[in-house]
């Protein structure tokens, strides 16, 4: 809890400079180098650093310096000593928050130590085993890059909330939340609204001093968790509480209080009967005790709460220029950005540049834009270093753009409309955030340089393909200016989603960016979601939302323009999409929090007559969770394809191998096992047409197709039906098979070391296990060039929690439902009653879709009525074969707690674990077992199944319920599973 000063009853005027006492102008950010990427240096923290910070105090916004353990923090925090904020992430290997809290208040180190979480699972846990008083406070990355705003602000106004209030008579808005997860989506809101409020009162005739106090007298925000806490705040500040914004539910005295708000607001009603208080609550029945109090009520569970609380709060940018005076203080110049600086440098008289240059403001103007780097590079230099000063002025000149061309390779660049030249950059489109996805390939183009993957090998060029996103500022003024958001949020029809959203008006600005890129740019074009949420480190969305492609080689640029409209427009109603409701709904997350960024990215492959893809797509996975000898877990998996990667994260057939192994593949260990798992389709684009891609997606075709285009030879194998062989290569008749024999087995081309390459960056840099998604072109089209190795995404891998596996012990035989020794979970799972049963006796593969459509209904029906269940079928769950198994989307079993597959009666299964499928079970941690009964791996008790009594019974799925509730139990270390009839027959 915050210690508060009374307030002096009577104030006065003071100096601007002295009314923020206590700044945070040095921040020392303890973390991976993967969150440092996310909050630093993607391009969000940056943008928001340079507009925010300086709306917020026209001060210089603070610096951030990164390190990776917390020895390093302690070591560099006590040379420097200049650090006003230790900002500390979860996955630091040597200490966690606590101990560096501790530590630093034992070295004498005046920094509040402020811990940043990504998971509220992970934050419950570090709560319930660490005595974290020492600790500042806690906050939860939600996406959001102005959370940093929150927290830095936060521990400003309580170190300055005293002396403002008693001087000037600063006003005070107390929040009172106890919830880690509300109170970080509430600050930044809080904190955005305000600026905006400013901005509008400065704008109004008045001169510049007001305008800067008014700026820097903003009201403060006093975060309160308790009573207490909140009631000492009050009684401090009352004179200048401008409002309350309270649960209704937190500690006092100790305990969690249901009446808490309520009791506080009663307080403050005796002595201030006018002040407004806003009262939220996650039970709708406390809007009538909100009115008993007199206070507005919000409802936590409204998909439409930040939006209700944005009414009655108030936000600014404004971004200031540079400003060339001669001596004498007459203006002649301006520059908005590094590039007008550079250019305006060259026109301006000498005489401005080196006043300017004598008194620091070059320097000081590139630290309130956060160029720290190239601040720091001009500011040693002074005019006795140069022959004169025109030769000081080209130096300058030199300087930045030098540090441009650099900034380049590790930067998004904003896309500029009048110098847009280079199509083979990654650029934004537009303000705002670029959103999960793309944020994490920027993060790759820098680990790619870091660690000089590029051209690590002969010959091969590892990259990120040219790539433009449109921000999410796009997205929100789409949807702003078309009143479409709360249509979206409400309507639970995707057909007229799709709709509206088509006949909308799409953004002018970004509509005419968009233009100028597609002049520059006629290669084949991704479409693909980034949205803010998108590849997150618990929910990585995964597949939930619409990736379209586009031939884009028509020579009518008005067509190409309007196609690539539609598919951003699809792309964000996908956002609203059913499924993708669905899928949040299973998530800590609001739709209303959910931003959507879209990435135009070049497709990476070569034409071969009509049609134009990749030679190998695929998935890359740093852990294997389903290792064999001689192959271990952190050896990771790939699984690749001929073509476009439709393939594998469809859960379709391709080659899976351990990057360290690639010579051990389970499924070739006998020729049924090749026949079955292997590809005998392709996916690409077809760029001929009379329609400009009016499908927007890949064709399929036999790998016949691909001989005659020349692109199977160098992964191909012959299967001879008349001795029963498969052999390498091409040379004999016989069935094509894609095996990447002649590449894994014959090293033609080294795959296995690239991608080992590739996995080993990406752990690196981001601290946990990976899954990347690439794309390889063989043979390029130039002559001379490199083959090209591209990530098109690179995401934290979800992993099952693994503090809960448990032995399993012994069971009784005849208790025994299923199980099995390829299981994914960890721990006990109790009171599941219910049972999605698709049996092997009535399934038939060529109804599959069938099965998957009766699936769906049942999904919904036991989610709306919150009955998890246990899903039972036959075949692959989810694979985009229809003959492999049931190819259910995530939606259609969403509500599943544990899923079991079990083999066809001619085909055994294998977990297809690149596709995203397999991600969102991983994801949502639900259990998953694989049973193979003809080989003998694992059981189930189909006759015991076919026993039961169904509640309901359709063509191919039957739905039951049980008396006694099922006892699943699982280890995921070991791999092992097993779901009990019932408890009784457990004897661990």
């Amino acid at each position: 809890m915050h210690t508060v000063i009374r307030a002096r009853d009577r104030r006065r005027f003071i100096g601007i400079q002295d009314l923020m006492r206590f700044r945070v102008m040095d921040i020392l950010l303890v973390s991976t180098p993967y969150d440092t990427h996310i909050l630093n240096e993607a391009g969000e923290l940056s943008e928001r650093m340079l507009g925010e910070f300086r709306n917020l105090d026209l001060h210089n916004s603070p610096g951030l310096t990164g390190v990776s353990t917390g020895a390093e923090a302690l070591k560099l925090a006590a040379v420097r000593q200049s650090f006003n904020l230790i900002i500390m992430t979860p996955h630091v290997r040597d200490m966690d928050a606590a101990e560096l809290a501790h530590r630093v208040r034992l070295a004498g180190i005046d920094a509040p130590v402020v811990l940043l979480a990504w998971d509220s699972r992970e934050l419950n846990a570090f709560r319930e085993r660490i005595d974290s008083t020492e600790v500042e406070r806690v906050f939860l990355w939600q996406g959001d890059a102005r959370i940093l705003i929150g927290i830095v602000k936060s521990v400003e106004d309580w170190r300055n909330v005293e002396h403002a209030t008693s001087t000037v008579g600063v006003q005070v808005i107390i929040l009172i939340e106890d919830n880690v997860r509300y109170y970080s989506s509430f600050l930044p809101l809080i904190y955005s609204e305000l600026l905006l409020h400013s901005q509008r009162v400065i704008s109004e005739g008045l001169n510049l001093s007001q305008k800067v106090l008014r700026m820097r007298a903003r009201p403060k925000i006093l975060l309160c968790e308790t009573y207490e806490e909140a009631m000492t705040a009050f009684e401090a500040y009352q004179d200048d509480v401008m409002g309350i914004i309270s649960d209704v539910e937190f500690p006092r005295d100790g305990k969690n209080s249901p009446q808490a708000g309520a009791e506080f607001a009663r307080e403050v009603r005796k002595k201030y009967p006018d002040i407004p208080i806003i009262l939220h609550s996650s039970k709708q029945e406390n809007v009538e005790l909100a009115r008993n109090v007199d206070a507005n009520f919000l409802l936590k569970g409204s998909p439409l709460l930040l939006q209700d609380l944005r009414r009655v709060m108030l936000h600014d940018f404004a971004f200031g220029d540079f400003v060339f005076r001669m001596p004498d203080g007459a203006i002649v110049g301006r520059a908005a950005d590094l590039r007008g600086l550079q250019d305006t440098l060259h026109s301006v008289p000498v005489e401005s540049v080196v006043y300017h240059a004598k008194h620091n403001h070059f320097s000081r103007w590139l630290k309130a834009r956060t160029e720290f780097d190239l601040a720091h590079a001009l500011r040693p230099r002074k005019l006795s270093d140069f022959a004169d000063a025109n030769e000081m002025r080209e130096a300058l000149i030199d300087g930045i753009n030098d540090y441009r061309l650099d900034r380049r390779q590790y930067y998004v660049a904003d896309f500029d409309r009048d110098s847009f030249e280079d199509p083979t950059g990654f650029y934004r489109i537009g303000g705002g955030s670029i959103g999960g996805k793309a944020r994490g390939l920027a993060f790759v183009r820098r680990l790619v340089s870091m660690y000089g993957l590029r051209h690590r090998f002969d010959d091969i060029e590892i990259s990120v393909p040219a790539t433009a996103v449109l921000g999410t500022d796009v997205f929100e003024h789409f949807l702003d200016n078309n009143d479409l958001r709360q249509f979206a949020i409400e309507c639970d029809d995707d057909n007229q989603i799709r709709q509206r959203f088509q006949a909308a008006r799409f953004p002018a600005g970004a509509e005419q960016d968009i233009t100028i890129f597609l002049r520059r740019v006629t290669y084949p074009l991704a479409v693909r979601s980034s949205s803010l949420l998108e590849d997150s480190q618990q929910q990585p969305f995964t597949g939930v939302y619409e990736t379209l492609m586009l031939r884009n080689n028509s020579p009518n640029l008005r067509e190409r323009l309007k196609e690539t409209i539609t598919a951003v427009k699809r792309v964000y109603a996908s956002a609203f999409s059913q499924a993708s409701k669905a899928y949040l709904k299973a998530t800590p997350f609001r739709l209303e929090e959910e931003e959507m960024a879209v990435m135009l990215q070049r497709i990476v492959g070569a034409q071969h007559g009509p049609r134009y893809y990749p030679d190998i797509s695929g998935v890359l996975r740093s852990h294997n969770y389903y290792p064999s000898d001689p192959c271990q877990a952190e050896d990771g998996i790939a699984a690749v394809a001929l073509g476009m990667g439709r393939e594998v994260v469809e859960g379709g057939p391709c080659v899976r191998f351990s990057p360290r192994h690639p010579h051990h593949i389970m499924e070739f260990s006998s020729t049924v096992g090749m026949l079955e798992t292997t590809q005998r389709e392709f996916f690409a684009i077809v760029l001929e047409g009379d329609e400009l891609s009016s499908t927007m997606e890949e064709e399929s075709f036999d790998l016949a197709v691909a001989e005659e285009d020349g692109t199977l030879a160098i992964m191909g194998s012959t299967y001879s039906h008349d001795n029963d062989v498969v052999y390498d290569g091409l040379a004999r008749d016989g069935a094509r098979l894609v095996t990447f024999a002649p590449i894994l087995k014959l090293d033609e081309f080294p795959l296995a070391k690239v991608l080992e390459a590739m996995m080993e960056v990406g752990v690196e840099g981001m601290g946990t296990p990976v899954e990347i998604e690439f794309a390889i072109n063989l043979k390029p089209a130039e002559e001379g060039a490199r083959v090209e190795v591209c990530f098109l995404q690179m995401r934290p891998l979800a992993l099952f929690d693994e503090a809960e596996a448990l032995e399993l012990g012994v069971v009784a035989p005849e208790a025994v439902l299923c199980k099995s020794d390829c299981v994914l979970g960890n721990g006990r799972i109790e009171g599941v009653r219910d049972l999605v049963v698709v049996d092997f006796q009535r399934f038939e593969r060529k109804r599959s879709v069938e099965a998957a459509a009766e699936v769906g209904r049942l999904n919904a029906k036991l989610n709306a009525n919150e009955r998890p269940y246990v899903l039972v079928g036959v075949g692959r769950w989810g694979s985009r074969d229809p003959w492999l198994g049931i190819p259910v989307t995530w939606d259609q079993v969403s509500g599943a707690r544990v899923i079991v597959e079990t083999g066809l009666r001619d085909v055994k299964v294998t977990p297809s674990q690149g596709s995203h499928f397999f991600q969102n079970l991983t994801s949502f941690n639900v259990g998953y077992f694989t049973i193979n009964p003809g080989v003998g791996s694992g059981e189930i008790d189909w006759d015991w199944l076919d026993a039961q009594p169904a509640v309901s019974e359709v063509e191919h799925v039957r739905h039951l319920r049980l008396e006694q509730p099922l006892l699943i139990a699982m280890n995921g270390r070991k791999g092992e599973g097993v779901i009990l009839k019932s408890g009784d027959g457990y004897g661990a």
